[in-house]
């Protein structure tokens, strides 16, 4: 259903005020909180820590931008380096990057927003530049499909140990991971098959750098698995932070945290103890409950007035972000 202008509007204002009301953003601070700073940077919808630049977080917008990668200092919020992705056509929606154990950035043009309508999506491997500065490299480009038919996605995360690629479809009644072939082929046609159901409305995800949990997140609420080979296991529920937009989380390179990132100008990344990290807030004795925006109790780890706050505020971007998304693809 069209809304009218008046209506957006008021949406917006709503979603507006209960921001201005949320905690300020962390000062800049490295693995402390940093914001990025880039006007560039409007719709930053994937995070990945450098494992060669220490302080360095990789990220990209959305889409309406092209195939460019920007390497985030956290330390003080600005890009140091601008990558053109060259050999890869024209991005149609970009929604993840991750870092594999090959020292690679994997790019995941996998996003729909058209609800599952492109028979095809693209996943895109370069090699992490070992200098920063602007430049232009060289990707391959991997053609992907799902078993069960296309769908939107917006998380991609590699095995930091076997290699594997994984995609988690996003579904408001929760997704499904989706395991690749053993190795993409650049030549032939990558089918994702459906190994397990993610109880979460999950807008991305990163494995820990030991390869041991899984940890997805959504708009207001994010789970950490036990990765069991594939086999994941509800582990706890996820600290995560009340952002604008929040699309984007990775682990620090030594597996402590999580980073959170969100969507707009100047977005704050914040950091959470990842799961078993000493002094962890995670309420451990809160395993197997769900999350908000999808599936099981849907509190994801809010309570009281901050459950009630998200529910107020996923109410308005639900609006808001479907009219962004229709004049985006008008």
């Amino acid at each position: 259903m069209r809304r009218s202008p008046s209506s957006v509007s008021g949406a917006l204002a709503g979603a507006a005020l209960v921001l201005a009301l949320a905690p300020p953003a962390l000062a800049d601070g490295g693995d402390g909180g940093f914001t990025v700073k880039d006007p560039r940077i409007k719709e930053s919808s994937g995070l990945a820590a450098s494992r060669i630049h220490p302080g360095v977080y990789w990220t990209h917008n959305d889409s309406d931008d092209g195939p460019y990668l920007y390497a985030v200092d956290s330390r003080t919020g600005r890009t140091v380096a601008r990558v053109t992705m060259s050999g890869v056509g024209a991005p149609r929606d970009v929604e993840a990057i991750s870092l594999g154990p090959d020292g690679d950035l994997y790019v995941g043009d996998i996003g729909d927003n058209l609800g599952g309508t492109w028979d095809h999506v693209w996943i895109y491997k370069l090699p992490e530049p070992k200098v920063l500065k602007d430049q232009t490299v060289r990707a391959t480009q991997y053609v992907v499909k799902y078993a069960d038919g296309p769908r939107n996605a917006e998380a991609l995360m590699v095995h930091p140990k076997t290699g594997r690629v994984y995609i988690i479809d996003k579904d408001e009644d929760g997704g499904h991971l989706y395991e690749g072939p053993a190795e993409l082929s650049a030549t032939a046609t990558n089918v994702f098959k459906p190994v397990a159901a993610v109880d979460l409305w999950v807008t991305d995800g990163a494995f820990s750098p030991d390869g041991r949990q899984l940890a997805v997140r959504g708009y207001f609420g994010g789970i950490a698995y036990t990765w069991n080979g594939g086999r994941i296991k509800r582990l706890e529920r996820l600290n995560v932070p009340l952002q604008g937009q929040g699309e984007s989380i990775t682990y620090t390179p030594d597996g402590s945290k999580l980073m959170y990132g969100s969507e707009g100008a100047d977005s704050p990344v914040e950091p959470e103890d990842a799961p078993g990290a000493s002094g962890s807030g995670s309420d451990s004795s809160s395993k197997g409950a769900g999350s908000a925006a999808g599936g099981g109790d849907g509190d994801g780890g809010m309570s009281g007035p901050a459950k009630v706050g998200a529910v107020a505020v996923a109410a308005l971007f639900a609006v808001v972000l479907g009219f962004r998304r229709l004049r985006r693809r008008r």
